[in-house]
């Protein structure tokens, strides 16, 4: 899971704690929305997520850097702009960025083979082996589907960034090769791998010694495995079951480069000055990368399909959308926009710059909810755009509940339309086995206290319950409900035995990471 969004929960204070930032400027040209605390706090609210953290740069400066709420539920300790949050598919920017300082070194080209830089690289297709560059690589034309093979490292599994690598060869394309869009975040972890087979340091040590600490970005890391609750972190929630609850921290170290960062108010700020900076240090003389590879990170790479938002939200219409290298390309009003969002089990977040205007926003999450950033975003571009005031919270909260009401339309119809009372074709304990998918491995399903179980044995959090649907089909119910629940049919040979089984996630809501549609199950011989 990492990229944008999903949910909610109430808060208790209404009045959110805010902590702010010496950097806060009410007065000058450049100050952000006389509003902006209020706004906040009624985003926060409507879209019941318990801590929050903005920044915004303006002209250079940073004009604000606040935190806001709590850091987790049923503790008063407020979020401050050194509260770090995950900031998920926004570690991508870094990830490019990182690569860069490589090609203005002479190290590598953007273009170069993949195969060149990690030998032993394989995809499904040979010639896409062949001709896969760099660039490929960070601009989600692959040919993969959306999402594929990200089971392989979310929630959490034993597997190293060498062992994914190694199972993209399995992976079958959704497309031919550069000719659809599809977001990913495997191909994003085998960017980032490419730094150490080029320089001898890890992803997370060039991150740690060639941005944050240039940046002074003494706030932010790359893991949270190491996490402690006397640090000033936020903690992640997410609602389950229709309640929202604090969960676990989901440890990504394996996809590292496409959505591990944890970063601040504080630290984000310094990020997007750079950005705006075109690469220029702001706190020292020097620089990350030059003004070219600022130049070609915000050059459009892969065209985005335009749909129609909603009639609420029908101001954001855009005339363009591109992803460039670890940004997305789109218009508002005039301006290009440069952005990404982020998000991570129990966290959501969104960077955006204008660089005509000099302007940058940062909005941190705890709760899975975009509609509370891109209220908050929209607000703020349309204060420094001049433009006229429009209620974005009842916008996307609108959206949002179109978006929970049709998906629960949906899953009643299935659920009256299931033949209840049919039977599965054989006894139980016939579903009990191993099964292997080509690129996750292997699959159990077990007999316990009389029923099915099913487990994912690289992820240890995946046990699910099997719950009969019909015929057969059964639900897998996930013991951790922070978990996508997940159709499980199997198809017969015609002796009786089972042949293969398919997934789907039940929810039209799930996110995409839960890609249990490209895995194919087949029992494993057996010996």
């Amino acid at each position: 899971m990492l990229h944008t969004c999903l949910r909610p929960f109430a808060i208790v204070c209404v009045a959110v704690t805010l902590v702010s930032s010496t950097w806060a400027q009410s007065s000058a040209p450049n100050a952000p929305p006389a509003d902006l605390d209020a706004y906040v706090a009624t985003s926060m609210k409507t879209f019941d997520v318990p801590g929050m953290a903005v920044a915004i740069v303006k002209d250079g400066k940073i004009v604000v850097a606040k935190g806001y709420g709590v850091r987790k539920l049923g503790d008063p300790t407020p979020v401050d702009e050194f509260t770090m949050f995950g900031i998920g598919s926004n570690t991508k920017a870094f990830t490019t960025a990182a690569l860069a300082t490589l090609v203005d070194e002479g190290k590598l080209s953007w273009d170069d083979p993949v195969y060149q830089r990690l030998p032993g690289f394989v995809m499904y297709d040979p010639y896409v082996s062949h001709e896969m560059t760099i660039r490929d690589l960070l601009t989600h034309r692959s040919g993969m589907g959306l999402g594929e093979g990200d089971l392989l490292f979310w929630p959490q599994s034993t597997y190293t960034r060498e062992e994914i690598i190694y199972k993209l060869r399995f992976m079958k394309p959704a497309s031919s090769f550069r000719s659809h869009y599809a977001y990913d975040n495997l191909l994003y972890m085998t960017a980032g791998q490419i730094i150490p087979a080029v320089t001898g340091t890890s992803w997370d040590d060039y991150i740690r010694q060639r941005i944050f600490t240039p940046l002074g970005m003494n706030h932010s890391n790359v893991t949270n495995a190491a996490i402690k609750a006397s640090d000033n972190v936020a903690f992640p929630h997410s609602r389950m079951d229709g309640k929202l609850q604090v969960i676990h921290f989901e440890v990504l170290d394996n996809a590292g480069p496409a959505g591990a960062i944890n970063s601040c108010a504080a630290d984000m700020a310094k990020w997007v000055q750079l950005q705006l900076n075109r690469g220029k240090l702001t706190n020292r003389d020097g620089r990350l990368f030059s003004e070219q590879r600022s130049q070609e990170m915000w050059s459009p790479q892969t065209i985005l399909p335009i749909g129609d938002p909603p009639p609420g939200l029908a101001g954001l219409k855009a005339n363009f959308a591109d992803y460039a290298l670890g940004w997305g390309l789109r218009d508002y009003h005039g301006r290009k926009l440069v952005g990404h969002t982020g998000g991570v089990a129990g966290f959501v977040s969104r960077v955006m710059l204008v660089p005509e205007e000099n302007l940058g926003v940062v909005v941190l999450t705890n709760a899975e909810e975009g509609g509370a950033f891109d209220s908050i975003l929209y607000h703020v571009l349309d204060h420094y755009f001049h433009l006229p005031s429009t209620d974005w919270i009842s916008a996307f909260k609108s959206r949002e509940d179109t978006q929970e009401k049709d998906a629960a339309e949906t899953m009643k119809k299935a659920e009256s339309a299931r033949a209840a009372d049919s039977k599965p074709s054989l006894a139980l304990e016939k579903y009990a086995g191993v099964y292997n998918d080509a690129w996750y491995g292997p699959i159990t399903i077990r007999m316990e206290n009389g029923g099915l179980v099913m487990t994912f044995d690289h992820t240890p959090t995946m046990i699910g319950d099997l719950q009969h649907w019909q015929h057969d089909t059964f639900k897998a119910h996930w013991r951790d409900r922070g978990i996508e629940d997940a159709f499980v049919t199997f198809a017969l040979n015609p002796d009786g035995t089972i042949d293969s089984a398919r997934m789907a996630a039940v929810s039209p809501l799930a996110d995409f990471s839960s890609d249990y549609q490209d895995l194919q199950l087949k029992p494993a011989e057996k010996k």
